[in-house]
């Protein structure tokens, strides 16, 4: 689903609606050139628990999302994270190629197939909706 910039502004400013556990978020959009934006800042839920994001974005292409990188914190301690960068001589990721999730143990190379991720489509809720499950199951 494309949005337009501004379709992608509203849904940023309103983020918190799409989850009871969202305490607040400091997303900015910034200009990073004519056409280019970049979306930066962190989603901060209850229970010490972070979503920290970065996407790189143009709304003239089809796919409008250029790179990312999601990084779910507890407490400070890093939990998990995706980003869009290559990795083409790990077979184990050609089903998602290039969008992957890093996990435990080992998280920095210890990588698997994120197929809920995309570059046509947001990839906010599919984090918020994971969070809520991983974190807030029993709320």
């Amino acid at each position: 689903m494309k949005l337009s910039r501004e379709e992608y502004e509203a849904m940023i400013y309103g983020i918190a609606e799409l989850s009871d556990h969202i305490e607040y978020s400091d997303l900015v959009l910034i200009p990073a050139g004519r056409k280019l934006v970049t979306l930066a800042g962190n989603i901060h839920f209850a229970n010490g628990i972070q979503l920290q994001i970065r996407e790189a974005l143009d709304f003239d292409l089809d796919e409008w999302i250029t790179g990312y990188g999601y990084v779910v914190y507890k407490d400070n301690e890093r939990q998990y994270w995706y980003d869009s960068q290559e990795h083409p001589d790990d077979p184990s990721l050609a089903s998602t190629h290039p969008h992957h999730k890093h996990i435990h143990p080992d998280i920095k190379h210890h990588r698997i197939p994120a197929p809920n991720l995309s570059f046509i489509n947001p990839n906010l809720s599919f984090l918020i909706e994971e969070v809520d499950k991983q974190f807030f199951a029993e709320s």
